[in-house]
């Protein structure tokens, strides 16, 4: 998942809608505080002195906060009004970059609160955001509405092709004038008004369906298990770190299994106890969906509700519409075509898997039809009947520092770029890892923080964010400061943290839209990192494919313990389940894609029962009981609280393209095609020169084909 940049929002919302997008961070000189006693008190109002400008964890404390956030709204106050009080006739740079380059300070803290209110929350901080968020909402709308600022941007738009200005100031302007018309800036003032209102509404809804998805899955189930017999199945490393849980929560002598991945599929995979199978995935697929203090139903209406009638007041017939015209697809209909084009071939394979557990349950003596708590048990005997793969047999070779080492291998043979870790560089947990990663002259061109597994304040999932994005401020260059977050299994016992394969492809994934910052580029910063929803999945999804590569396996997958190399017949028995359950991997994808759009395409958007809209949306495509959308609707946050609304699509889109683009590599007969990986990383720096097709055609030198991505999947 990725938390930079949309392009449907100005560079100002970017950098100050909290928790639903991370914005850019500028890392320089900032404007008017209140007080030199107060900036001096207070770290998030001077200048950083850290090595790299990253943050001081350490010396910022939860106080400081608001006052930062307060004097950087000012300050981003008096910037706006310096641009709109000038005398002089508007253009490019009194203009045009001087928007761009403004809200700096309020940047700082309002980046660093946000990606700690994911990563590493508590009450008093969700307390903090539930006040600072509309408060930032209020701002922006108070800078996309300001009528006066808008007209010194029409001003220079309406003249951009008479202004002897060059292609990227000419794309810049145009983008910030749509921006401003996607905001509301050519409505009545009535309308301004209410959609004052409706942003206000969203923004408190938005976090609220967050807080409460956080607290049911950290802190309102867990499975204790207090009879061995029950643990009947189970690998050891994965008993062990239950009794780790239970230990943690003072229940010594049982054995502790939560909501977090790392815990419940290993649980759904190898218990065969399966009355307890049952209980872990209800608690899973019931978050947030038990009628209490922690339900979600009555956010998802209202959000609905709200989004809907933002679009209308927007001129579009439904927020999806909003949403997508923005974006590769530009239509819910071509959306649609698409996601039923899957559909199809994907449903007919989960069928055909279906049918083969079920067998498996016969063949065994069950007396029950297979529901879907029992999928990953039987897909898994499966696996091994067929393949003669164990998961267990492979994790010894994903310890998480050789899946590091296999990251930076496969962007050092890429690229030629390297990682360098630095104990210096102050982090904002004791698990979090700096490194600084420096171009194949040694040169400087980022930092990178990698955050690995789960605790009660981290939301769950795994995405890349940063502290900063590369910028240039009075003739200098700002690098980028990133950060990977994901929620990997804990090491136990004496072994280190082993990575299941799907864990080992989420590294990769992550990686890939960490690649991407390292290298996006450009002299402004609305479109210096500017690629549609459904491009921006490319870069992250691409790098998967080097993971299983038996020449990338060899460099990086070692035994833990005896340092081998992981062997032939091993990796020959991954490459062969690589389509193994692609049919339930996909209509699970595909399904959450469908309901998602359906919620922002609804024709009647009062909703008055989700359970009831969730049940229509799947009937209506035929999706089988025994799987279920990978998202349920309250426990949707890439929709409903995650940046992707109308756009959870685009992880099977950008897939198209990720697929088309490693069959070059491969088709080359070279998987690191030096002349290629140089064409790809000038995708990545270039990437928002120009609209997103034509971006990747330049690189591939003709339009996607979805064949790749079918055969891929086992789907042709």
């Amino acid at each position: 998942m990725y938390l930079f940049t949309l392009n449907n929002k100005s560079k100002q919302m970017k950098k100050i809608m909290l928790l639903l997008l991370a914005m850019p961070l500028i890392l320089g000189s900032f404007g008017p505080v209140a007080n030199k006693q107060a900036t001096d008190e207070n770290p998030l109002l001077k200048p950083f002195t850290t090595p790299f400008q990253v943050p001081p964890f350490g010396e910022i404390k939860l106080e400081h906060y608001v006052p930062a956030i307060d004097a950087g709204i000012k300050a981003n106050i008096a910037e706006i009004d310096a641009i709109v009080n000038n005398p002089a006739t508007p253009d490019f740079n009194n203009t045009i970059l001087a928007f761009d380059t403004a809200g700096d300070q309020l940047s700082v803290a309002s980046r660093i609160f946000s990606n700690l209110n994911g990563a590493n929350t508590n009450p008093a901080m969700q307390k903090m955001a539930r006040e600072i968020t509309p408060k930032l909402t209020r701002h922006h709308d108070n800078i996309s509405l300001n009528p006066k600022l808008f007209q010194r941007i029409k001003a220079v738009y309406d003249k951009r092709n008479q202004m002897g200005l060059n292609a990227q100031q000419i794309r810049v302007t145009e983008k910030y004038y749509k921006d401003f018309e996607r905001s509301g800036a050519n409505l009545s003032p009535e309308n301004q008004n209410r959609l004052r209102q409706i942003n206000q509404e969203l923004s408190k809804t938005v976090l609220q369906y967050g807080e409460n998805l956080l607290a049911e899955t950290n802190k309102n189930f867990k499975l204790v298990v207090d009879k061995k017999a029950d643990l009947a199945g189970l690998p050891v490393d994965i008993i062990e770190a239950a009794d780790i849980e239970a230990k943690k929560d003072s229940l010594p002598g049982k054995w502790v299994f939560t909501l977090q991945k790392p815990s419940m599929l290993p649980f759904l995979t190898y218990a065969n106890n399966r009355e307890l199978r049952e209980r872990l995935y209800r608690g899973y697929f019931l978050r947030c969906d038990y009628d209490n203090q922690f339900d979600n139903k009555e956010l998802i209406k209202k959000m609905v509700l709200l989004r809907d009638e933002k679009a209308k007041l927007l001129g579009f017939p439904n927020f999806a519409s909003y949403v997508i015209a923005e974006n590769m697809a530009k239509t819910p209909e071509i959306v649609y075509q698409f996601l039923n084009k899957l559909w199809v071939p994907a449903l007919a394979r989960a069928k055909k898997e279906k049918a083969d557990l079920q067998a498996i349950i016969d063949k065994e003596g069950g007396k029950f039809k297979l529901q879907s708590w029992d999928w990953w048990y039987y897909s898994e005997k499966i696996r091994k009947a067929r393949y003669n793969l164990d998961e267990s047999e492979i994790k010894p070779y994903f310890s998480l520092d050789n899946v590091q080492q296999g990251l930076f291998y496969v962007a050092n043979k890429l690229y030629g770029i390297t990682f360098e870790k630095r104990s210096d560089l102050p982090v904002y947990h004791p698990e979090v890892v700096a490194y600084e990663v420096k171009d194949k002259d040694k040169s400087h061109l980022a930092v990178l923080y990698m955050d690995f597994h789960p605790r009660d304040g981290k939301r769950v999932g795994a995405w890349c964010t940063g502290y900063g994005s590369r910028q240039y401020r009075n003739g200098k260059k700002v690098d980028p400061i990133i950060s990977m977050v994901m929620n990997f299994t804990r090491p136990t016992g004496n072994a280190p943290a082993l990575l299941t394969f799907e864990e080992v492809t989420t590294a990769f994934h992550e990686f890939g839209h960490a690649l991407h910052s390292v290298f996006a580029d450009g002299p402004y910063d609305r479109t210096s990192r500017d690629v549609p929803r459904d491009f921006v999945e490319l870069p992250s999804q691409v790098d998967e494919n080097w993971a299983s590569e038996p020449q990338v396996l060899k460099a990086y997958a070692k035994h833990y313990k005896t340092g081998k190399v992981i062997p032939d017949a091993l990796i020959e028995k991954l490459e062969k389940s690589s389509l193994f359950n692609q049919g339930f991997v996909t209509t699970e994808l595909l399904a959450a894609s469908i309901l998602d759009m359906d919620y922002n395409t609804a024709a009647n958007p009062a909703i008055g029962d989700v359970r009831a809209f969730e049940k229509k949306s799947m009937d209506k495509i035929g999706l089988i009981d025994e799987i279920l959308p990978r998202y349920r609707s309250t426990y949707f946050q890439h929709s409903f609280s995650g940046g992707y609304t109308a756009g959870y699509y685009v992880y099977l889109w950008a897939a198209v393209l990720d697929a088309d683009a490693f069959d070059a590599f491969k088709s080359s007969g070279d998987i690191f095609n030096p002349a290629l990986a140089a064409k790809f990383r000038d995708l990545l720096t270039n990437c928002g020169t120009d609209e997103g097709m034509a971006i990747y055609t330049k690189f591939r030198g003709k339009d996607p084909d979805i064949t790749p991505l079918l055969k891929k999947r086992g789907l042709q």
